[in-house]
């Protein structure tokens, strides 16, 4: 029943997409079952449960608690709970990190990063499968997303596992 009502709330999230990092892009929404689907195909409990736990949540620049978080926030936070890791607290600094690789070699977990406002990363999330990735929009908060999406395929910059 909880993962049930979890997978409810992740997809009633998804119907109000819009884009990523900028307002100056208007993306067109992912289906909800296709990211509760992307979701329930996660090979890492842990990470099922640590966005579902995170779904909703705020976006707040600087951030890094229930009361807000900004994307890099985020990203620091999962890596550390999930995978043990110690990534830097801004996304520019956490591209810094990865091990690049072509996006059709990702895996659940790897960091992507676009750039939304110019030349430099400014926005980062994490791969999850089937082209869905989680990430803390400046919209809609810590919330499933499609890659396919153009507004990200247009700011995507790289992506990889952290070294």
């Amino acid at each position: 029943m909880a993962i049930a009502k979890k997978l409810w709330m992740v997809m009633v999230l998804c119907t109000v997409l819009t884009a990523c990092g900028t307002k100056k892009y208007a993306a067109r929404p992912a289906t909800a079952a296709a990211a509760a689907d992307a979701m329930a195909g996660l090979k890492n409990r842990s990470l099922y449960n640590f966005i579902t736990d995170w779904s909703g949540v705020q976006y707040k620049l600087g951030g890094l608690d229930k009361k807000g978080i900004d994307c890099s926030g985020f990203a620091l936070l999962l890596n550390k709970k999930i995978y043990g890791v110690d990534i830097p607290r801004r996304s520019r600094d956490q591209s810094e990190v990865i091990q690049p690789k072509n996006m059709s070699q990702l895996k659940e977990g790897d960091l992507i990063f676009f750039s939304f406002g110019g030349k430099e990363v400014d926005h980062v999330g994490i791969y999850l499968n089937d082209d869905f990735f989680v990430h803390a929009s400046t919209n809609r908060g810590v919330v499933v997303d499609n890659l396919k999406i153009q507004a990200f395929q247009q700011a995507l910059v790289k992506a990889g596992p952290v070294k």
